[in-house]
């Protein structure tokens, strides 16, 4: 009798020792954001087997458990940064592009390039660790060959800018595309001031 009692309470020591699984349930929203230009893609939401495509912006679905893809309709913008405040305020901030226009055959800024620099600069100077990608470019004015050296001018003039305002050399990857990637397509030899350009990306 004795016996059988310690071996009851080793058995009930060793149930009252096995942990519990608690399963949460999934109950999780999933909403598609517009990019800052306002143009929306589309996204595939996959869970279990079902799928769902969002294709309007602030759409959303709900994943939810069993496997369950549920159209959740739409938010407006207030709501989504309501909502998401947290995970909206832990983004980095996105990333963004700078043009900068030059005079013909010159690694010189054009007048209006010359006012725009400084806001420019502002803007790179306020980010808290910025990654930079300087790109310079020309039209299709002179040899392929020599427009490769003016573009890499242009990029290095733009680098010197950054320099001087306490952006650090190893935050920056410089770069000469010469008459390559024409904003405006052109015949050859043709004088295009646009694409006399250098665009700076800030990460």
């Amino acid at each position: 009798m004795r016996r059988a009692l310690v071996v009851l309470l080793m058995l009930t020591a060793g149930c009252a020792a096995t942990p519990k699984v608690v399963t949460k349930p999934v109950d999780e929203m999933v909403v598609l954001l517009p990019a800052p230009d306002g143009k929306v893609g589309a996204l595939s939401v996959t869970h279990a087997g079902h799928e769902r495509t969002l294709g309007a912006p602030y759409a959303t679905t709900r994943l939810q458990e069993q496997g369950k893809l549920v159209d959740g309709g739409s938010l407006t913008p207030e709501q989504v940064k309501q909502t998401f405040a947290d995970a909206l305020g832990a983004q980095p901030p996105r990333p963004v592009t700078f043009l900068l226009y030059f005079l013909g055959d010159s690694d010189e800024f054009t007048p209006e390039s010359k006012q725009e620099l400084p806001k420019i600069l502002q803007e790179i100077a306020g980010r808290p660790a910025p990654e930079i990608v300087v790109v310079g470019h020309t039209d299709r004015v002179g040899t392929v060959a020599y427009n490769d050296a003016l573009s890499l001018r242009r990029a290095e003039r733009v680098r010197a800018q950054l320099v001087d305002i306490g952006i650090a050399n190893e935050q920056m990857r410089v770069a000469g595309r010469g008459e390559r990637a024409p904003l405006v397509p052109t015949a050859d030899e043709v004088a295009e001031p646009r694409n006399r350009r250098v665009e700076i990306t800030v990460r």
